[in-house]
């Protein structure tokens, strides 16, 4: 039992310091150390994840109570610690911009615990009912952070979308989870799994129904194709540093629950939706891809990327229905080299707007090299890995991508995922363009030292030595050691 509480420590950290947090929020406490109480918070969380890594073989927590709901295995860790990290990020990235903000108060901080606390559930989860708990824990938080600026109309406009459309589509899921447990008796993956196995194709309708309707959840969530009329909105209203824990971190909390569900609940049955998978990829690749080109504001056009990029995991998701074995690790990976490549890309606008009070088009970026010349090397390694430019984790994470594509037969899907990832050159190396071929009257050449600049630094490097592949430092793992990792994670499951 001592091991029990031990291995929940991590996640008990988070959701006691969000407490903590939302009791602080009214003291006399400056925004700053607010700031700095919730950094250490999910500090210490991650050390305890990474001490916790592969020490222990996939069991249940607290059977004796819980029975079988929730999991600890190296997958649900890995997911741990991009949400862990993912907010750290948002918050040390983010630092001049909320103190340039008169809005931010207290309850930010406790939000941001909040919600990943509820990713956290996410990851763990192996019962329905839990997984819903866990999405809507970390959905109410995005909801409330998406409106932050309450005296701005468009954020308002944006979180009264996002809450309508997602309550509904949550009622989808719930409405999925009851015909599911009518059908089988049970909302636990394991069981659910073995009825499923046991039943054919024929005789399992009413579960078969269910799941699609949890389908739906999961692909309005993700942003899919014809699901993401709120994507564009809900991202452009959002403060910056919403902005960038929902593209960076949220969505990966998402494929979280849908790679369990893939490769564990209804693997036997996921040839099923093959077909229909296949079309949604499409429309979201096409469609994701004639939103970016047509933005005229950066947020805007990496919120339409975003689209587009979740097409790229959907073609790998549907080579898991159709035997790809390296499918299941390729969307691991492309989850990684998304994380640090939108993490870079948005922090970068969050420090500049911190400076402005209008949102950025892409002539506001006109000279960018000459006045930040460092800042523009680091927004073009990360556009460049957006678009899967060569020597970047980008790229080798679309070349895994559309592998398992081919790898499944599924040759058309690779065939578009290539054709949208030339398309994404023309508005990625449009910002790039921007900066270095048009003339500033601006000269600020000096290059601005703080946490928010090291850590944009540090992630630009990262996303090169991810992409070179190589063990020049053997104690540094590069792209061979996320793929191994995430392999590692997804032969966890269970």
């Amino acid at each position: 039992m001592m091991m029990q509480f031990i291995y929940a420590l991590p996640m008990a950290i988070v959701v006691l310091g969000a407490i903590l947090l939302m009791l602080l929020s009214n003291s006399k406490i400056t925004l700053n150390r607010l700031n700095l109480i919730s950094v250490a918070i999910l500090t210490l969380s991650l050390i305890l994840q990474f001490v916790l890594f592969g020490e222990k073989e996939s069991t249940y927590l607290f059977s004796s109570i819980f029975g079988n709901t929730f999991i600890l295995d190296d997958f649900s860790a890995i997911f741990d610690v991009m949400f862990t990290l993912g907010a750290i990020l948002t918050l040390l990235i983010n630092n001049d911009y909320f103190k340039s903000r008169e809005y931010f108060a207290g309850e930010y901080f406790s939000l941001i615990l909040f919600s990943v606390f509820g990713m956290m559930i996410l990851a763990h989860a192996h019962e329905l009912v839990t997984t819903f708990i866990g999405l809507e824990i970390a959905s109410l938080s995005i909801y409330a952070l998406v409106a932050y600026h309450k005296t701005r109309t468009i954020s308002t406009e944006a979180m009264m979308k996002y809450i309508v459309l997602g309550s509904m589509t949550g009622a989808f899921y719930m409405l999925g989870t009851a015909l599911i447990y009518g059908a089988v008796g049970s909302t636990s993956f394991t069981e659910i799994a073995a009825y499923i196995h046991s039943h054919d194709l024929s005789n399992i309708t009413v579960l078969i129904v269910g799941a699609s309707f949890i389908m739906i959840t999961i692909m309005f969530k993700i942003g899919a194709v014809p699901l993401h009329a709120w994507v564009l909105d809900v991202y452009h209203g959002a403060p910056y540093p919403i902005t960038m824990f929902m593209a960076s971190t949220f969505k990966i909390g998402i494929f979280a629950v849908a790679l369990r569900l893939y490769l564990v609940m209804f693997a036997p049955i996921n040839s099923f939706w093959s077909e229909i998978l296949q079309v949604i990829t499409i429309l979201t690749l096409l469609g994701g891809s004639w939103l970016a080109i047509n933005q005229t504001l950066v947020k805007r056009m990496l919120a339409s990327s975003s689209i587009v990029h979740t097409g790229y995991l959907l073609i790998a998701i549907s080579s898991i229905g159709l035997g790809s074995d390296l499918a299941a690790p390729a969307v691991m990976f492309y989850l990684i080299a998304y994380f640090l490549s939108s993490v870079g890309s948005f922090g970068i606008l969050s420090f500049i707007a911190s400076k402005k009070k209008k949102q950025m088009t892409y002539d506001d970026f006109k000279g960018f090299a000459q006045r930040r010349p460092y800042m523009a090397i680091m927004m073009s390694i990360f556009m460049l890995s957006l678009a899967g430019f060569p020597s970047t984790i980008g790229f080798l994470g679309k070349f895994y991508i559309f592998t398992a594509a081919i790898e499944s037969g599924q040759i058309l899907l690779a065939g578009l995922g290539i054709a949208t990832a030339f398309i994404s050159v023309y508005y990625y190396f449009k910002l790039i363009a921007m900066m270095y071929f048009y003339e500033s009257d601006e000269t600020q050449k000096k290059f601005p030292v703080g946490i928010s600049t090291v850590l944009i630094v540090i992630i630009s490097l990262i996303v090169i030595w991810g992409g070179i592949g190589t063990s020049l430092i053997p104690f540094v793992p590069g792209a061979d050691g996320f793929m191994n990792f995430a392999s590692q994670a997804i032969s966890s499951l269970k």
